[in-house]
């Protein structure tokens, strides 16, 4: 669920930081700009782990300031595919159940990828699982707020970075603006044995 990833970037440490020790003051600046952060193609960052090497700092005509090159791993959220993971459910739509594991909300289960056969309750806003035994049918449902074991089975990247507004745009009324996308989704699926709400598999 987390790994290690090698980084390299140039920190700025104002002047009034220099009193500290360099390593906490580029700790520091690490850690205000990239944690709780996606980074395209590579996951949400955590925290800083540690910093491998600190390259000469250089102070800039004009800005008091010094610029050091800084090689440093991050601890960074990214699953891998088949990975099994639990969170809680955070609503229910057509589009399917909604998972959020407290410090990362954007996983959704698409309805193909429930346990079958599925139905959506509109009446409720939640997906039910009609499971079938000898007795007949049982719906259980899925509801806000209930753990939910799933298997992670894609991910998408979106590039969210700021671009010059296009003609079309330019002329879009305010209500008209497209939603904004997340920047990392993973996508989830519970359609095998044990895999689903856990109060499921609980056995008496």
């Amino acid at each position: 669920m987390f790994v290690l990833v090698e980084m390299v970037d140039t920190v700025r440490i104002s002047p009034w930081q220099f009193e500290r020790k360099l390593n906490d003051s580029i700790a520091e600046e690490l850690n205000k700009k990239l944690a709780n952060k996606v980074v395209y193609n590579v996951g949400l960052c955590i925290c800083l782990f540690d910093i491998t090497k600190l390259e000469d700092a250089y102070v800039f005509p004009g800005d008091g300031a010094s610029h050091t090159k800084v090689h440093f791993r991050y601890v960074v959220f990214h699953p891998f595919l088949d990975e099994i993971l639990i969170g809680k459910i955070k609503g229910c739509s057509p589009e399917g159940v909604h998972v959020s594991l407290g410090f990362f909300d954007d996983i959704l289960i698409p309805p193909e990828s429930l346990q079958q056969p599925a139905k959506f309750d509109e009446a409720e806003q939640v997906w039910v699982w009609e499971y079938e035994t000898e007795e007949g049918a049982h719906d259980l449902y899925m509801d806000t707020g209930e753990e939910i074991r799933f298997r992670v089975v894609d991910e998408s990247f979106v590039d969210t970075s700021p671009t010059g507004p296009s003609s079309a745009d330019a002329t879009a009324s305010s209500e008209e603006l497209p939603k904004k996308e997340a920047p990392y989704t993973l996508v989830g699926s519970i359609s095998e044995p044990g895999l689903g709400l856990l109060s499921w598999w609980t056995s008496n």
